[in-house]
């Protein structure tokens, strides 16, 4: 199958879906993530492919969220559209959560809001020495989509959530939000590596092992929490801040780039 925002590549039993937009950051896009679904799918039900790997095209970003130009230049979306869109960003990031096989999100470069959220539902992340992650939807007051963070570290995820922060790849890992450090041009050939071993593991081994660990999350309560943060999206659409009307203002009428910059502003005096 041919995709537009995609490629899709098999190394022995590894298969490598790249997000394929680099001159947008790769950002997710609805045809980008129509696209994912399609592939992640194939992979899953493919009996001679046991771990899938996530990456970004480009070297300079993994992704940087969901695509915020989709939203310039259209009507303002009802309540119950902005909640389907929402839900919508969330079950997209529940395909890796939902395949039956092990994915490793391999980040390179900036990883951040909906694509830092998907990139925690992968099994494993391992990322470059100059990436950089953060929960910046919070700057301009828009809910995380898949409220993740608290499940992988903690109580730590406050700060990160409530002042929008953007870390580097060592706190990242201190933090335990990804699991190794690599030199940028080792990146692709380690993580390989670690892939490759895992697809000696039994198919079935693999598969139940990552299913009895997904259960443990979901006996905890897993899914009902980050179906929260779906209703949290809503209802901060629907308070409609200050901040958020300004940044949408700006958006609409003189593109995301200026909204973008009107936001950094803000925040620059105390960074």
């Amino acid at each position: 199958m041919d995709y537009e925002f995609l490629k899709y590549e098999i190394d022995e039993r590894v298969a490598t879906i790249t997000f394929n937009n680099p001159g947008r950051h790769n950002a997710l896009s609805s045809i980008m993530k129509k696209e994912f679904r399609t592939a992640i799918a194939k992979a899953d039900v493919d009996e001679d492919i046991r771990v899938i790997i996530v990456t970004g095209a480009g070297g300079k970003a993994f992704s940087t969220g969901y695509d915020l130009n989709e939203a310039s230049g259209i009507p303002r979306k009802s309540i119950t559209d902005w909640r389907n869109r929402v839900a919508d960003d969330c079950d997209f990031t529940y395909t890796v959560w939902a395949c039956s096989k092990p994915v490793i999100a391999q980040i390179e470069g900036y990883c951040l809001a909906g694509a830092f959220e998907f990139a925690q539902m992968c099994d494993i992340r391992y990322c470059s020495e100059d990436s950089k992650f953060g929960a910046v939807e919070s700057r301009f007051s828009s809910g995380m989509a898949t409220l993740i963070m608290p499940w992988i570290i903690g109580a730590r995820c406050r700060e990160l959530i409530y002042t929008g922060d953007t870390i580097g790849a060592n706190d990242a890992k201190e933090m335990g939000l990804v699991n190794r450090v690599f030199p940028n041009d080792r990146l692709q050939v380690e993580t390989m590596k670690v892939a490759k071993r895992m697809s000696l593991v039994a198919m079935e081994c693999l598969q139940l092992n990552k299913r009895a660990i997904n259960q443990t999350y979901e006996i905890m309560g897993f899914r009902a929490a980050t179906t929260y943060g779906i209703e949290a999206c809503v209802m901060l659409k629907q308070i409609d801040s200050q901040e958020y009307k300004e940044f949408d203002l700006l958006r609409r009428e003189k593109g995301v780039k200026e909204a973008l910059n009107w936001r950094d502003a803000q925040f620059k005096k105390y960074e």
